[in-house]
């Protein structure tokens, strides 16, 4: 694998796919998007762009068919270096040590700007998410907004992007970059709450109002607010205190027990959050990747939560995380836009070695 820090390098990529991973989180598991009909894998280009959002980090890859920018051939990006993001090809991809690292991939599809050239200020793009476990899934904020980092760092002014992901549409701002850091927002959308959101079975999670009640893994009653941000999440609440029920030692028990849940057929994200004098502190547990230091989906299912829950009113609201802060508009009928910083870390090919390692997939 060769890899070039900035972004000087990026005028020879052409955008069309992005992926995400960090540790692996050893356990099979079944997404509900995964459970619908299956496109076939895509074939990919190995050239790619790696970005973090407070240490989330993904991947983006180029779909080796498809449209391309301007039509333009990437330099030294030979049709034949392609692969298929098949599951074992993509865990190869996002392991720290045995490739490149990442929290996740998206995969570009197709793309179609508004201008000319590029100087276009918009820009429509189709996508496909992957996490480091092989599986698709709905979407992530910030997997989005590293995505909006890449088409912003090689379409000059390009000011708003709507992707179609997991058969929404989801639009992004770039509001700016400064010294190879993007301010990028995106509309979340309107957020669903309550156990059908995320795919609960019947009884498992208990009472008629925010917050429910559901058995923890040792049979302890936690305070949990199911909500839905085009994925599923299901935030603990803390009860703000000091003490042993808000840290990383207990989300990393609570973490794989609910978002591997039987009762939970497609799987969920996992927070453990608190609002203390106005302040919002999570950690997170994501589906199919494991702790992460900082999540956007995971950002905007805590402020949301805590809004319904009466514990901080709408509004512009700031999520602490261990990679840093995220901010979340929530607004009364619970939209929310996501906002924060995107860095721009890598661009690169994946080296014949690692190539030769791939199954064929189909």
């Amino acid at each position: 694998m060769v890899g070039r820090s900035g972004r000087g390098a990026l005028s020879d990529l052409v955008p069309h796919l992005l992926i995400a991973s960090t540790d692996l989180y050893a356990r099979a598991m079944t997404h509900p998007y995964d459970s619908e009909p299956r496109l076939p894998r895509p074939t990919v280009l190995s050239r790619f762009y790696k970005a973090h959002g407070l240490g989330n980090d993904y991947i983006v890859f180029e779909a080796a068919r498809g449209s391309r920018v301007e039509q333009a051939e990437p330099r030294g990006c030979a049709e034949s270096d392609t692969w298929i993001a098949t599951p074992k090809n993509i865990a190869l991809v996002c392991d720290p040590h045995r490739g490149v690292g990442s929290d996740g991939i998206v995969v570009v599809d197709r793309r179609s700007t508004g201008g000319e050239g590029d100087q276009s200020t918009h820009m429509d793009v189709s996508l496909r998410m992957f996490n480091p476990d092989g599986g698709e899934f709905e979407r992530s904020g910030n997997g989005l907004r590293v995505l909006a980092s890449y088409l912003a760092t090689w379409i000059q002014g390009l000011e708003v992007i709507d992707a179609q992901v997991a058969g929404d549409v989801v639009r992004m701002r770039v509001h700016g970059i400064r010294n190879g850091v993007f301010d990028v927002s995106v509309d979340m959308g309107q957020a669903r709450s309550g156990p059908a959101a995320i795919g609960a079975d019947p009884g498992l999670i208990d009472g008629e109002q925010v917050p429910f009640s559901l058995n923890g893994p040792e049979g302890e009653e936690l305070e949990v607010v199911p909500v839905s941000v085009g994925n599923p999440h299901l935030v603990v609440l803390s009860d703000g205190a000091d003490g042993d029920d808000f840290s990383e030692e207990r989300l990393s028990v609570l973490g794989p027990f609910l978002a591997t849940h039987p009762g939970i057929p497609g799987g969920t994200n996992v927070q453990l959050a608190r609002a203390v004098d106005g302040r919002i502190e999570a950690f997170i547990w994501e589906r199919g990747v494991g702790r992460t230091s900082a999540s956007g989906t995971s950002s905007c299912a805590v402020a949301v939560a805590l809004v319904l829950a009466g514990r901080v009113p709408p509004g512009e609201l700031h999520v602490h995380m261990p990679g840093g802060t995220l901010q979340v508009k929530v607004s009364e009928s619970l939209d929310a836009v996501l906002r924060g910083p995107v860095e721009s870390v890598m661009t690169g090919s994946l080296e014949p070695g690692l190539l030769a390692r791939f199954e064929p997939g189909s």
